[in-house]
């Protein structure tokens, strides 16, 4: 009798095991700065993400699969980033998302790709990221070649003849400096300053007046918008009233706030489209879901796109693929993923595919204004 008990017991388990491992969880990886400077970035992809998953897994999950979200914070830091990369893949997480800084998402690559991870860039545009040919490595960001020749044509179109050129040695920052200048010059554009800031710092008025002596009619500066708006603060401070423009990190609503709304107005800067502007009906019901959470929009896009990573991620867990080796191979053949941002798909570098920068103007008020093409 015993030994009949056993064997059904036995019988029982096997038929059982199919069934539980099909309910087991996926591990997916976050990376964020959730702590230093950017942490208004990192909490709005932990937002976005995690209501993602929350809505993937009321609804049954992915094939009967729920979704276990692992986030650690890299404090948009690179070497707090190589100890959340090492936690995430001790963790056992099969992809991860993020991060923002392409220099914080550079310390985080090897470490991830080594342990055979899948990762998927967010607001990280550095060329390099994806020229080394890592082939578990994405980004839903354009690169900065693409925002190079983006900016360098709404100089072009401006009619811009002497433009002042100012980075921040970062790698994005100098990446997006030397990729318009480039393209400025083959364009007859004549670059009259080309230097770096020293990011953090409290006084920029000696490098603005240096600027100022070169006579351009615009400055563009490439980096991040706690320096921009820094440098438009200070700029109006000492009655220099030449054009302002940037790129895409400058993208953040505290650029106003740094700045002050008399010295923001008039600034620009060219961007993928901030979050009130994606007008796909999957994008706005997301934002209205967003905003009945958390009781405000995202700060930027870049939290947005950290959405667009889970959604790919989901498309392919969707798709039976949960190995990182099968999930990049997937991602690499789709062109046409619905994306928060709208579809998006990827090139064999793990590239996002399509064109996605639009130009910005601050107006009196401090708002970012999304100008005709």
């Amino acid at each position: 009798m015993n030994k009949w008990a056993r064997s059904l017991a036995v019988a029982a388990m096997a038929l059982l095991l199919p069934a539980y491992a099909q309910s087991a969880d996926i591990k997916l990886g976050l990376m964020c700065p959730l702590t230093g400077k950017w942490a208004s970035e990192g909490q709005d992809m932990k937002n976005i993400v995690e209501l993602l998953v929350e809505k993937a897994n009321a609804s049954g999950g992915i094939n009967g699969n729920k979704i276990e979200l692992v986030v650690e914070d890299d404090a948009g830091d690179p070497r707090t980033a190589a100890l959340a990369a090492q936690k995430l893949a001790s963790a056992e997480v099969v992809a991860v998302i993020g991060t923002y800084g392409s220099a914080v998402t550079e310390a985080s690559q090897n470490i991830l790709d080594e342990s055979g991870i899948v990762q998927i860039g967010t607001g990280s545009t550095s060329v390099r990221l994806t020229e080394k040919g890592l082939p578990l490595f994405f980004r839903t960001c354009p690169r900065d070649d693409a925002q190079g020749k983006a900016a360098a044509e709404v100089i072009r179109k401006g009619g811009f003849k002497r433009v002042a050129l100012l980075h921040d040695n970062s790698s994005y920052s100098k990446g997006l400096a030397e990729e318009s200048r480039e393209l400025l010059e083959k364009a007859g554009v004549q670059i009259v300053y080309y230097d770096a800031l020293t990011p953090g710092e409290q006084d920029y008025t000696a490098i603005l007046t240096k600027l100022k002596s070169a006579s351009p009619d615009l400055l563009f500066f490439t980096g991040y918008y706690p320096e921009t708006g820094m440098l438009l603060r200070q700029k109006k401070e000492m009655g220099w009233t030449v054009p302002m423009m940037g790129g895409d990190a400058a993208n953040h609503q505290d650029l106003v706030k740094i700045a002050g709304k008399d010295a923001a107005a008039g600034y620009f800067f060219i961007s993928p489209p901030l979050p009130q502007d994606i007008d796909t009906p999957e994008a706005q019901q997301f934002l209205k879901d967003f905003k009945a959470k958390f009781q405000a929009l995202p700060v930027s896009v870049w939290a947005v796109v950290a959405g667009d990573a889970c959604k790919a991620l989901e498309a392919a867990f969707a798709a039976g693929k949960v190995e990182s080796e099968d999930i990049a191979e997937w991602l690499k053949q789709q062109k046409n993923l619905p994306g928060l941002t709208g579809s998006l798909g990827f090139d064999a570098k793990g590239d996002r595919v399509g064109e996605f920068y639009r130009t910005y103007k601050v107006d009196g008020n401090g708002t970012f204004v999304l100008q005709p093409r």
